[in-house]
């Protein structure tokens, strides 16, 4: 890789590319375990149990998808249900679908784009209440 101050003419095409990296041992104070990578990257974290996973899970800032692989349909619903995730893939990930809303929680967006609840981005509610002299329903 080239420094981060190289000029973008200073770069070949190879360059442009970051090799695929596997994080092993990591641990839950290491800046890799707490910040959204965009890149090749994949962080391994030892867990004891689906508690310790959702636990996790759910005390970091963001909140845009999950991945669940499991043969237990038990664990995938349970999985699901706590996770506070925008999108729960199980079984699957980075499946798209123009019906399928997508945004996260906390940190990891505002509102959602796709499905009707994209509609959302576009609407303002406002309730308008006035005073009728001599209503029919009185």
């Amino acid at each position: 890789m080239q420094p981060l101050n190289a000029e973008v003419t200073d770069l070949a095409p190879e360059d442009y590319f970051v090799q695929p990296t596997v994080f092993s041992n990591v641990q839950d104070d290491m800046l890799i375990a707490q910040d959204e990578i965009f890149g090749p990257v994949q962080s391994i974290l030892k867990f004891k149990d689906i508690n310790d996973v959702i636990r996790r899970a759910n005390t970091t800032r963001y909140g845009l998808a999950a991945g669940v692989f499991t043969k237990s349909v038990e664990t995938a619903n349970t999985a699901m249900r706590a996770l506070r995730a925008g999108t729960v893939w199980i079984n699957c990930y980075d499946v798209f679908d123009a019906a399928i809303p997508f945004g996260g929680y906390k940190m990891s967006g505002i509102g959602r784009e796709k499905g009707i609840y994209s509609l959302n981005n576009y609407l303002q509610v406002k309730a308008v209440v006035t005073p009728l002299k001599n209503p029919a329903w009185l």
